[in-house]
């Protein structure tokens, strides 16, 4: 009796070490197989233009992998015959496309929100686009807004060209001592970002201004130190930037307590008709598709706001057929290098954002740059 009692727990033990065995190389292959298949998609899994998956070329953004200064064989034959300084017709459009066919691809949610059914509310903002995800039910504020504002085009002059040279300039101090003045004001757009002054500075920063992009906290407060004829360009980032604008149209008494994190401006010289609101649509792309910031539910917070440098470049893809900085890129190996081109600020008091990714900025930049997308003047990305 005891002897087949030990056979049997003996048979036992050796079919369950067995079933062990087997289930540990089940989970093990199970489990190679999955992180294989995560690592694929990380880099693998991109689109062409017309939806199709391509091979590992792209990372996990959708970005060409090997990017070459040299242009594809077809944009080569496309712009053999222009001359040098001349503007090519869709260039940086179809340079960006051939990086990034991704960008033919995007998602049109359903429904119809303010950003769809009102595509004049920016500089030549793609309409279908939902932007909503930023500043949800909030209908009647825009509407105010655009009733007074009416105007979503440039100038009729800018409108009317059939080939459009636009430059962003940055306020870095890489721009100083440049003489870029008379090439900056070459551009048909000249974008100017916050309250960087032009007076005073114009050998090296130019003296034109087409759009000044700002939001609340970074607007010029001294009303000497608009430039004349000039755009003003709202990119609303929170539902008070938004309320502050309302304000500055319809010259309501701007309240400091308004949940802005430093003093804004209380007045803006300028008409109604000379304002715009930037489509949030630039900000979500530049964020999201382009340097791959996390989504956070559509919060905008920690970490996960572009610069406006990066939105300005991405607004200028989708209006421009030509697109250059200047000004971009902090040296942080030069610490005793100007940090912006018009205060004494060492490159040294610049601190770690909370709100924005710089590192990750600066890869999706320099990808434009190497691929010929944009030409940064200044050399500083």
């Amino acid at each position: 009796m005891k002897m087949g009692l030990l056979v049997f727990m003996r048979n036992l033990l050796l079919a369950l070490c067995l079933f062990l065995v087997l289930g540990f190389l089940y989970y093990s292959a199970w489990k190679l197989h999955l992180l294989r298949w995560e690592d694929t998609n990380s880099v693998v899994l991109s689109f062409d233009s017309v939806g199709r998956t391509v091979g590992s070329e792209y990372d996990k953004l959708g970005f060409l992998l090997k990017l070459d200064s040299k242009l594809p064989p077809e944009l080569a034959s496309k712009y053999a015959n222009f001359s040098e300084g001349v503007c090519k017709p869709g260039y940086a459009s179809a340079l960006m496309t051939s990086i990034f066919p991704k960008r033919m691809l995007h998602v049109i949610s359903p429904g119809t929100e303010w950003c769809d059914s009102s595509p004049v509310i920016a500089v030549g903002s793609p309409s279908q686009h939902q932007c909503s995800w930023m500043i949800p039910s909030k209908d009647n504020l825009i509407k105010a807004i655009l009733s007074a504002t009416k105007e979503y085009r440039l100038t009729p002059t800018l409108d009317s060209l059939s080939c459009r040279r636009c430059i962003i300039v940055g306020n870095g101090g890489v721009l100083a001592n440049k003489s870029l003045g008379l090439k900056i004001d070459d551009y048909d757009v000249v974008v100017r970002l916050n309250s960087a002054p032009v007076k005073g500075f114009e050998k090296d920063v130019g003296g034109k201004t087409t759009l000044r992009i700002t939001y609340p906290e970074g607007a010029i407060q001294k009303l000497e130190q608009y430039e004349k004829d000039s755009f003003f360009v709202l990119a609303g980032f929170k539902w008070q930037d938004f309320k502050w604008l309302k304000y500055i149209v319809y010259k309501e008494k701007v309240s400091a307590s308004d949940g802005f994190w430093k003093s804004v401006a209380t007045r803006v010289p300028r008409e109604p008709h000379e304002i715009r609101i930037l489509n949030p649509y630039f900000i979500q792309e530049a964020a999201f598709s382009f340097i791959g910031l996390p989504f956070n539910n559509g919060l905008m917070g920690r970490g996960n706001i572009p610069t406006l440098g990066s939105v300005a470049i991405t607004m200028a893809l989708h209006n421009c057929d030509e697109v250059a900085v200047a000004g971009f890129g902090y040296d942080m190996n030069s610490p005793n290098a100007p940090l912006h081109y018009y205060e004494s600020i060492k490159m040294s008091a610049i601190k770690e954002s909370w709100t924005h990714n710089i590192q990750r900025e600066k890869e999706f930049l320099r990808k434009l740059v190497k691929a010929r997308v944009i030409t940064d003047l200044t050399s500083g990305i």
